[in-house]
């Protein structure tokens, strides 16, 4: 399919031979001798592509383009005039033209000027497929009574520029809200900088924000960005905020109410223009009573506060967010979907799942592996098929340890169960099991592999 051209211009010479040359280049072509035919081509017919001349009887060319654009934002609109001025120009392009192209007309150049629009289209085009994709991608999954509410909370939310205080237990998702808000924002194409408060102390955590100077201090060999400088007219998100130190809120406050800072070691002030979005799975009002949080930052980030709901408090989306699981896990190993039978999607609701949808997530992809194309009540295990029976509890290290000879055996023992342990308070997650005990992922990996077989129940 050849692109089509829309020639707009109140002489015949130059409709003429411009649709001509255009045909003879591949391009499908339309001509309008005026404003209003050209509106009422666009209106029809929708071209890829205008080229348009501002001077003409009746509706000019500025009039007209403001038209095109308000009817489809889409079309391409280059400019052709014959005694235009920079105050022109810089109008036309303001109003969304594309290019701008003086007469007498050099062919080559607008030959330029349309393969250029026609690629800019192409890529605006692809853009917003991406968007929508990553929409898609981050859209919250259900349509239970109190998932429609936070999805209508987030409608409303995201277009603001306000700052928004997510709140929820671990594994709810308080992250994907976060991206859902940006991506609905009017920054969705700026940057989403997150910091994992958790991860980080005082010291680190100032560096990562604040970023430093090269001989900042002991190991600073070179300049490094930080986090507020890289989020500049994007979204900055504070993930368990609850978690960050006293030292550093003061340091944040200072930041977001003066909306610059200074590297560390350096003495150049930066401007900043962020919208920040919070999230924590701690109550810190207890925490300002407790005097761990400060009351000052609390009502600064908390202009819009979200609830996340529990799993448990959204039984009714089980079945839809398992199906997703189910085909995501597919598309990412490129298997056909697997299906779960519906008594046991039934024994699935019945469970409290204490580590709400990131424990679903979990067990539906750990199912995937183990099990059959279609996934039975047998195949789950304990504790979500209260057949199996309960799990078996975790071996008790004291007693073991002495009883190996090698130290080495007594090591790995130990490290077994601190890892077991530790993943089950991260709700079996690796990366973060990891990233909080320093051990090595893949080795984190084998261990909820064993303990996996460990909970299958006998077939």
């Amino acid at each position: 399919m050849f692109p089509t051209i829309l020639i707009v211009d109140d002489e015949p010479s130059i409709l003429r031979s411009l649709s001509g040359i255009l045909m003879d280049e591949g391009f499908e072509t339309m001509t309008a001798t005026n404003g209003y035919e050209a509106l009422q081509c666009v209106e029809a017919q929708t071209p890829d592509l205008v080229l348009l001349d501002i001077w003409m009887p009746g509706l000019d060319g500025i009039e007209t383009l403001k038209e095109i654009k308000n009817l489809h934002s889409h079309v391409q609109v280059v400019m052709i005039t014959g005694h235009g001025t920079i105050e022109t120009a810089v109008n036309a392009t303001k109003m969304g033209a594309y290019d701008f192209i003086e007469k007498p007309l050099n062919i080559d150049r607008v030959i330029v000027a349309i393969n250029n629009a026609l690629n800019f289209r192409r890529l605006e085009e692809e853009n917003r497929f991406l968007r929508k994709k990553t929409i898609e991608k981050y859209a919250i999954t259900g349509s239970s009574p109190v998932t429609m509410e936070l999805k209508n909370q987030i409608q409303i939310a995201a277009p603001t520029d306000a700052w928004i205080l997510i709140t929820g237990e671990n594994g709810t998702g308080k992250e994907l809200v976060a991206r859902t808000i940006h991506q609905l924002s009017a920054r969705c194409d700026k940057p989403l900088v997150d910091v994992n408060c958790a991860a980080l102390n005082d010291e680190s955590l100032e560096s990562e924000l604040l970023g430093h100077e090269k001989g900042a201090f002991a190991g600073a060999a070179t300049k490094k960005y930080g986090k507020f400088e890289l989020a500049h007219t994007g979204t900055l998100f504070f993930d368990e905020i609850g978690d960050m130190g006293l030292k550093t809120q003061a340091t944040i406050l200072r930041i977001l109410e003066e909306k610059q800072f200074q590297r560390l070691g350096g003495s150049r002030t930066i401007p900043i223009d962020v919208r920040v979005i919070a999230a924590t799975n701690k109550n810190l009002k207890k925490a300002i009573r407790d005097g761990t949080f400060r009351e000052d930052l609390y009502y600064r980030i908390n202009v819009v506060p979200i609830s996340v709901p529990a799993l448990r408090e959204r039984i009714e989306d089980i079945p839809a967010l398992i199906h997703v699981f189910l085909s995501k896990t597919a598309e990412d190993n490129r298997t056909p979907a697997k299906q779960m039978a519906p008594e046991a999607v039934e024994m699935l609701k019945q469970y409290d799942w204490p580590g709400n949808v990131r424990e679903l997530k979990n067990l539906v992809e750990r199912l995937d592996i183990m099990a059959g194309d279609t996934i039975g009540v047998k195949d789950l295990p304990a504790p979500y098929n209260t057949a199996a029976g309960p799990p078996p509890a975790p071996a008790t290290p004291a007693a073991e340890l002495f009883s190996f000879d090698r130290l080495r055996d007594a090591q790995q023992a130990f490290e077994e169960v601190f890892i077991m342990q530790k993943l089950k308070s991260h709700d079996f997650d690796i990366s973060k099991t990891a990233k909080a005990t320093g051990a090595d992922k893949t080795r984190v990996k084998k261990i909820q592999q064993k303990i996996t077989r460990q909970k299958e129940p006998e077939k």
